[in-house]
């Protein structure tokens, strides 16, 4: 039987609550330094919710905004954001309870402090909307609602976020669990019901997860410690991602974050696909986020023993989903069954060479010779006149792999020319399932 253990995810995730209208949505973008949320003076415009990244003192966590809370509201909209705030509530690492000095304590305020002192978690009272020393000492009044941790804010200006944060990260520990952070992490993603579960549970040989015809039914990201056969890593199985429209549940929107932020701790993602469905919009747009954070991946169509060979074979298929993921198509596709386990272990075998993919580091001098060759064959369109020179390349020290051309107008190498020195590293070098970053800078 292969050793497993069980982890919890170890990502720290910080949830803004408060009631309507005392600024938790500017507070949220001044936290992950952009206009994300929808800021509006009427109560109530938060009725989504919105996640974000943010980074302090070298601590990276999330960000979630809610809706304005509204203990016993009957508005079908006030009972939905009502649900969200107490998941985001069980959800968060640590609390910003949000309150407006200008409006001083109200009995909503009064209600929601008492829901958070039942919560047995972290909770900092941000005294929002203090831009002056007026301000300053209306405030004192909230230490009233029996919180030890009080902050006070403009999240408009930025006036003491500073110390907000460092309240916020204080209660952040590194993970100390080495076995994580040194073994490859596969994250296996896709919308549900396209048999991430069936994977794992083949792969393990045990029921591990619950495999349901529910969509939706693994919520939570599972980390698995497989070690058989010669292999060692961790699987990380997560919920099923799907549309915003589609997210009826409101902790749907939660599995939602985990399955990103699974993403953002893997090395590698699986991308499971319903191969009866093929490769839809929802389906890119995961790929396209794996990318982004330049994770390897591989596509893996699965249920292709429920598809009729006649009117689908696997070439055409997998020419089909090669247009929908360009111009990055240098990816592996395979064709299986998990609950017949039909080429599983050929998947793993694929997402391990990837991971190793990943990790390679090409000597500067034959980096140097192979390229400058091909460049040299086939060199950049000229700029105004001006033979584009590429003169020396590195490869950068940093985990996705990433290459600097240094040359004399390093603004004017168009896309197309990207394209040709990216395709011939590839070519060269098989950087099969990984994405590559290419930079351009003046000698």
């Amino acid at each position: 039987m292969p050793f497993l253990i069980l982890y919890l995810m170890s990502l720290y995730t910080v949830a803004v609550v408060g009631r309507p209208n005392v600024g938790k949505s500017t507070l949220f973008n001044r936290l992950i330094g952009e206009r994300k949320a929808i800021v509006d003076d009427v109560s109530g415009v938060t009725r989504d919710r919105q996640y974000g990244e943010s980074e302090w003192n070298g601590k990276h966590f999330h960000v979630i905004d809610t809706g304005g809370y509204v203990a016993n509201g009957d508005d079908v909209f006030e009972k939905e954001i009502r649900q969200q705030v107490e998941i985001a509530i069980r959800e968060a690492s640590v609390i910003l309870f949000v309150v407006d000095v200008t409006s001083g304590v109200m009995g909503l305020d009064e209600e929601f402090a008492s829901l958070l002192h039942r919560s047995r978690k972290p909770v900092i009272l941000v005294v929002n909307k203090v831009d002056n020393s007026r301000r300053q000492i209306d405030g004192v009044e909230f230490y009233s609602l029996g919180f030890e941790h009080v902050h006070f804010i403009s999240s408009l200006s930025g006036s003491g976020t500073g110390d907000l944060l460092d309240a916020v990260t204080s209660h952040m520990t590194e993970p100390t669990d080495e076995l994580i952070t040194e073994l490859p992490k596969i994250a296996i993603v896709g919308q549900p019901n396209a048999g991430k579960s069936s994977i794992l549970n083949a792969l393990v040989g045990e029921e591990r997860n619950i495999v349901s015809e529910i969509p939706g039914t693994t919520r939570d990201s599972i980390h698995t410690h497989y070690n058989l056969y010669g292999k060692d890593f961790i699987l990380i199985d997560t919920a099923g991602l799907r549309k915003k429209r589609a997210e009826k549940e409101d902790i749907e929107f939660y599995s939602t974050i985990r399955a990103v932020k699974a993403i953002e701790e893997a090395d590698v993602c699986m991308l499971m696909v319903d191969a009866t469905k093929g490769l839809t919009s929802q389906d890119v747009n995961i790929f396209s986020l794996a990318t982004r954070k330049g994770k390897g991946i591989i596509i893996l169509m699965n249920k292709w023993d429920l598809v009729e060979k006649e009117t689908m074979t696997s070439k055409k298929l997998e020419e089909e989903i090669k247009k929908k993921i360009a111009p990055f198509t240098d990816v592996p596709i395979l064709f299986i069954s998990a609950t017949e386990k039909v080429r599983i272990h050929k998947a793993i075998e694929e997402t391990l060479a990837i991971f190793d993919r990943r990790q390679n580091r090409i000597a500067t001098s034959k980096l140097n010779d192979i390229m400058l060759k091909e460049i040299l064959n086939y060199p950049a369109p000229m700029y105004r006149g001006n033979t584009v020179t590429i003169k020396f390349i590195s490869q950068l020290p940093v985990v996705v792999p990433s290459f600097t051309f240094f040359c004399n107008h390093p603004d004017e190498v168009k896309d197309p020319y990207k394209n040709f020195l990216e395709n011939k590293l590839r070519a060269h070098f098989n950087f099969s399932g990984v994405p590559i970053r290419l930079f351009f800078r003046q000698k």
